[in-house]
């Protein structure tokens, strides 16, 4: 501002101490630091929940992504619980996380944030009261003896003039006397000149001790004006500094799960989910499910009947159940069924027919089963994958060519099974998210990024049916991919 007293004008600074002329600035300074470090506090802990909230969402994704594959996936009983249990745990971590943030946030940054508000006061021209009335404190104290210091070296500067002055005129006046051609006034000249510097320096060196005097007086004053002031700056930065202590504890306490009662228990569920996984019991179920242990309806003589010649038309196939294998005989008449009790049995709506074996017997001649044999392995293709647990296995075999499903053409001649009914269904470009390596020949393979045409919608299983760019035709899981906008 015009007019105002400036301590540190015609002063020259010789140390960094604190006593000297405008170095009480540093201590004033402090106290617009202290608003500042708030701010960065605050800063550090929001950008800190930032990161608690985005890992939270990270591990409630990855959870979800991955329970949908390992339940869909091959893994079984107790193993596979113990591997969900992985899932279970990042949903209840997540959870932890996100009161994590929202303590930091509600709590600490909402404290910190009242208190900087009530700690430092804005003024209309800018700045905080806090640093103008310290600003003001200091220049007042220091004023009285900034300014006897200002006269002390003006003294000196006068009394060291006087002395270099003196020196001179001794010089001129010795030289003189070695010169003959100088007249008597001269010297005379000369000679007072040097009287009258030796009077100077007498006068000037006692006003410099007269005024460095008057200085050291005025010192005891000046160091007590000032600790006063900087006492009163030293006790507003000890509550800035207890107050950031008592913060950063308590955002410890938020960060700390290890001391969360349910964080502990989510770790000890998690272990004892592990430790019952039993290799011996999902063997056992294995065998009893998929293995020797399950039960077989062994071939058993049958009566010749017309209908059993009968080929199902599309139409009824898509009348009965999917994923359903017809074994079971109905026969018409005075004839006694024999139903297999752990075989499925489907009736097709017809006014002749009431049940109908559509297994196929790879001891029957071709022209006796027609398409039936192609449709049925086209379906088995479509919902057979080996990953998913959920899958059954062709019961028939053979060495013929025709019972293969990825030969070039069935018994009849027909296309390639991926082929049928492709028109039915809009084709869509879809692109892959993740590496996918195709588990079985039926099934495509791809990279994350690779772009390829779905033919038909996702099954009840999950899968759909594509077509990569070189042609190649075949099943994917459809979670991996997404369609391209």
């Amino acid at each position: 501002m015009s007019g105002s007293y400036d301590d540190s004008v015609g002063v020259e600074v010789s140390s960094d101490s604190f006593w000297e002329v405008g170095n009480y600035k540093r201590t004033v300074k402090r106290i617009d630091d202290g608003h500042r470090l708030c701010n960065d506090l605050m800063n550090c802990i929001h950008e800190r929940a930032r990161i608690e909230k985005v890992y939270a969402q990270q591990l409630t994704e990855w959870a979800k992504r991955w329970k949908q594959l390992v339940e869909k996936g091959p893994q079984y009983g107790t193993v596979e619980r113990a591997w969900c249990a992985f899932m279970s745990e990042a949903e209840k971590v997540s959870e932890l996380h996100l009161e994590v943030k929202g303590s930091l946030m509600n709590e600490d940054f909402e404290k910190i944030k009242n208190w900087q508000k009530e700690a430092f006061h804005k003024q209309m021209m800018g700045g905080f009261k806090e640093t103008k009335e310290a600003e003001d404190g200091f220049r007042k104290a220091q004023k009285p003896w900034a300014k006897k210091l200002k006269e002390v070296e003006a003294a000196k500067k006068a009394y060291h003039a006087a002395c270099k002055e003196e020196k001179l005129a001794i010089s001129r006046e010795t030289n003189s006397k070695a010169d003959p051609a100088l007249n008597p006034e001269q010297l005379k000249k000369l000679q007072d000149k040097v009287e009258r510097s030796k009077q100077d320096v007498l006068k000037t060196k006692e006003k410099y001790e007269k005024s460095l005097k008057e200085l050291d007086n005025a010192t005891p004053q000046y160091m007590e004006n000032m600790e006063q002031v900087f006492e009163q700056c030293q006790q507003f930065e000890e509550k800035r500094l207890r107050f950031f202590r008592e913060v950063l504890l308590e955002v410890q306490k938020h960060l700390d799960l290890s001391n969360v009662a349910s964080y502990k228990n989510i770790y000890r569920e998690l272990e004892q989910n592990i430790k019952t996984a039993d290799a011996v019991e999902d063997l056992r179920w294995f065998r009893a499910n998929q293995g020797p242990g399950m039960s077989m309806n062994w071939p058993q003589f049958e009566e010749w009947s017309a209908d059993l010649n009968r080929t199902l038309s599309r139409r009824e196939k898509k009348a009965a159940s999917d994923g359903v294998t017809l074994t079971g005989i109905n026969q018409t008449g005075d004839q006694v069924s024999q139903p297999n009790k752990h075989s499925s049995s489907l009736s097709v709506q017809s006014n002749t027919v009431q049940s109908v074996q559509s297994s196929y017997n790879p001891f029957e001649d071709e022209e006796d089963t027609g398409s039936t044999v192609s449709e049925k392995e086209d379906n088995k293709i479509k919902n057979v994958s080996s990953y998913e647990k959920n899958q059954s296995y062709p019961t028939d075999w053979s060495d013929e060519e025709s019972n293969n499903p990825f030969s070039s053409t069935d018994a009849n001649g027909d296309t390639n099974p991926f082929d049928e009914d492709t028109s039915s269904t809009m084709e869509v470009r879809v692109r892959a998210l993740y590496d996918y390596e195709g588990q079985e020949q039926d099934e495509l393979s791809f990279k994350a990024g690779d772009e390829l045409t779905k033919m038909e919608n996702e099954d009840e299983q999950g899968w759909c049916k594509g077509r990569l760019d070189n042609g190649q035709v075949g099943l994917y899981p459809a979670n991996y991919v997404e369609p391209i906008q």
